[in-house]
């Protein structure tokens, strides 16, 4: 028989086996698709909860989820960016249940995904944090590259800035911050997951906290991770895959470089800049 972790009942309230948080901004063409993956899932409807943020699209996306998914859980609310979204959520379903998703909207996945995600926590309970393998769209299905070591804030910079030609130089040293030099059909211990799609045990959050609220769009699941990282494991397993929509905001609209600029100085004010020994300690064992 399948190991399930378990808990007491919440008095008045059915416990779900995993709870998922979503925040949309504007996000009309690909929300069905995200919510039609979770509506489609292997997993019983009274086995999971979805909640979403909407941070005042100016679109579609309210009518859509309104309209056509009336099981989910629809919150208005001002643009106050990824991290304070999910954590409104967060704390609107806290408790019920023992597994949370942090998904993107531009997400979207086959039938038994979650179900097999889940029973691969159910049988490591260690582990705190996991993330699929990641693919784009299309028929070459080819894979991102999002299991990365702690950042420094030349791996930022230099990703971002470094002129092309001396791109070669500089080659190996970006290849190894995104795990490149590591086969990703392997399952890995790895410090930074993406935010795109965390599955988690819902007990971390008691353990570490929340998502960062100075963190308004960027980084914040760099931090997040390395927190969950510090107090279990963090695991990307390739057994399940899933589609994301990568749209790289930062590096085709101004308003969003300013958003990664800005976070990047918190995260390194919070981390430390040149001397982050635990960094140095995580990147080296991982």
């Amino acid at each position: 028989m399948q190991h399930r972790t378990t808990a007491p009942p919440l008095i008045g309230s059915l416990r779900r086996r995993v709870t998922i948080s979503i925040v949309t901004f504007n996000n009309e063409e690909v929300i069905e698709a995200a919510l039609t993956s979770i509506e489609k899932s292997t997993l019983p409807p009274d086995e999971y909860e979805v909640v979403v943020v909407d941070n005042s699209s100016g679109d579609k996306t309210p009518g859509i989820i309104a309209g056509k998914f009336p099981g989910v859980t629809l919150i208005h609310s001002e643009n106050i960016g990824f991290a304070a979204g999910h954590n409104k959520a967060i704390r609107k379903i806290s408790g019920k249940s023992d597994y949370h998703l942090v998904m993107n909207p531009d997400v979207y996945f086959r039938e038994d995904v979650l179900e097999k995600l889940l029973i691969f926590m159910d049988k490591n309970p260690d582990v705190g944090l996991v993330m699929p393998k990641i693919l784009f769209p299309g028929d070459n299905e080819r894979i991102q590259y999002l299991c990365k070591q702690l950042p420094t804030p030349f791996d930022l910079i230099g990703r971002r800035f470094i002129p092309g030609f001396l791109e070669p130089v500089f080659k190996k040293r970006f290849e190894r911050y995104e795990s490149r030099d590591r086969d990703y059909n392997r399952m890995m211990a790895v410090p930074h997951l993406s935010g795109c799609f965390m599955m988690l045990r819902a007990e971390v959050f008691k353990k570490v906290g929340l998502f960062d609220e100075r963190f308004f769009m960027y980084l914040e699941d760099v931090d997040f991770s390395r927190r969950v990282h510090g107090e279990y494991k963090t695991i990307y397993y390739p057994g399940v895959h899933i589609y994301h929509r990568y749209g790289q905001g930062s590096y085709k609209r101004l308003k969003h470089l300013k958003y990664h600029i800005v976070s990047a100085v918190k995260y390194f004010n919070k981390w430390g800049w040149f001397f982050d020994k635990e960094r140095k300690k995580i990147n080296r064992l991982s």
